[in-house]
């Protein structure tokens, strides 16, 4: 029989002036503590999406001056045009929008979207002091003075040449519809290449994958959709993979294209299309890891989530492999990229040719979980901020020599004219804390922030070089 100890004290906790306290006061206490800093957190995640910038420290002083925040005034739409009473009847007017007047190719604000071709970015003229300056949205011409074709593109550093190579869809043609609910689009004409020792002089190394004029049942027949071309090179294979989206003018095939070359700058040998895994794949990069392995990332089921998994070893087709991330979430575009261990990507939402809000998301392994950190754009207003700029996240750049800096390439698409759309590039940082984050974490973030830094006119740092 167990004896009880009359001596045995009580399970209270002593408090203030002697007080008595039960455990589960304090228990409560501490909930609510955690409560009180997680509205903290959900307060300062509106301050940013209100633009309320904190301040942010960087790691790099070169790339500091890229950081300050660059407010764009608030633009006035223009009053709406007069319609005759019988209109206004038929269709009652809503008041537009500044993503209303950017769709408008008869808007009086159509020059602040995409300026005149008299100001473009040409590498070859005397620039003065805005030589090595981007102008993101301007035309930027490559070295015999014509507007860069490498639309929805990607960058691949050679190594063995130590240089850049830009690929992207060649748009040099007339936009059209193909039925009356058809999105605008052009005829295929191939994928553009362009060589650059500076990332910023870009010389036309021509049409490395050409579309196919003749043949009606070829994947690249010009009727087709050949979009976001990314290339990659496989050190074992000593080849040069090419990987794209392909579709027919309605958007049904949704599959992957497969192509690969000797050299950089091509020929490109087409091989084949397929639907990884089984499922229907329309946007989509793929990413080299550290190791040599690369992967396919492709918006699917009607672009409701991202898939991903590896390819097999000479990267010429998917493994059997994939996992099912931000499902629900309905993004596209993705841009990956890598810091200290951790993999980031820039995603949009699916609103065809019109801008849309970007978000960032990070996980510690490729294949997932995947968790969204919030919007990375900072500067410019409200709107620019959640339009993107008014581009597409397209790819994301390491910048050598600065870790944890990076260049964001966007497209800012034109669908009045797809060969008059422009490329917005910017600095991305990775550091700080990040404004959303998860809910499981009572608002201590997991990840650090994604920074995608308005600019209308920068450069590069001065002392970086940005050869390897």
């Amino acid at each position: 029989m167990r004896m009880r100890n009359k001596y045995r004290k009580p399970t209270t906790l002593h408090c203030n002036a002697g007080s008595r306290c039960s455990l589960s006061v304090v228990i409560w206490s501490l909930v609510g503590c955690l409560l009180l800093l997680h509205l903290y957190s959900l307060v300062r995640h509106k301050d940013v999406r209100d633009g309320e910038f904190p301040m942010r420290t960087s790691h790099h002083p070169l790339f500091r001056e890229l950081e300050e925040v660059e407010v764009e005034e608030n633009i006035q739409i223009p009053p709406p045009r007069k319609r005759s009473p019988r209109a206004a009847k038929r269709r009652p007017k809503r008041t537009n929008t500044l993503i209303d007047e950017f769709l408008d190719e008869s808007s009086q604000l159509r020059h602040l979207f995409f300026p005149d071709q008299k100001i473009s970015v040409d590498p070859m003229k005397d620039a003065g002091n805005d030589t090595f300056y981007y102008y993101p949205g301007r035309n930027w011409l490559d070295t015999d003075g014509n507007p860069i074709q490498a639309h929805g593109g990607g960058i691949l550093f050679d190594e063995g040449s130590r240089t850049y190579y830009w690929y992207g869809e060649y748009k040099d043609g007339p936009t059209y519809h193909a039925h009356k609910k058809g999105a605008a689009r052009v005829d295929i004409i191939g994928v553009g290449c362009y060589s650059s020792k500076d990332l910023w002089t870009w010389k036309n190394e021509g049409i490395v994958l050409a579309g196919e004029e003749s043949n009606e049942t070829h994947d690249l027949h010009k009727s087709n959709v050949l979009e976001r071309p990314k290339v990659i090179y496989n050190e074992k294979t000593g080849k040069y993979v090419m990987w794209m989206h392909i579709d027919d003018a309605n958007y049904t095939k949704a599959s992957v294209g497969i192509a690969i070359s000797d050299y950089p700058t091509g020929p490109f040998d087409y091989l084949y299309s397929k639907r990884p895994h089984g499922f229907d794949s329309r946007d989509m990069t793929i990413f080299k890891d550290d190791d040599g392995v690369a992967y396919l990332i492709y918006s699917s089921e009607d672009n409701s989530e991202l898939h991903i998994g590896p390819l097999t070893e000479n990267y010429l087709d998917a493994s059997l492999v994939m996992r099912r991330i931000l499902v629900g979430q309905h993004r596209e575009a993705p841009a990956l990229f890598k810091h200290q261990g951790t993999y980031y990507m820039i995603t949009s939402g699916c609103t065809g040719w019109a801008p849309n809000e970007a978000l960032a998301h990070a996980a510690e392994s490729i294949m997932g979980p995947w968790e969204t950190l919030g919007n990375p754009c900072i500067g410019g207003n409200k709107v620019f901020r959640l339009a993107t700029f008014f581009a597409q996240s397209t790819f994301v750049l390491p910048l050598p020599g600065l870790p944890g800096s990076f260049i964001f390439m966007a497209d800012r698409w034109n669908p009045s004219d797809l060969r008059d759309s422009r490329y917005v590039w910017l600095p991305l940082t990775v550091g700080g804390a990040a404004d959303q984050p998860l809910e499981y974490n009572f608002g201590f973030p997991l990840w650090s922030r994604v920074s995608i830094y308005w600019h209308k006119r920068w450069r590069l740092p001065h002392r970086l070089s940005v050869k390897k």
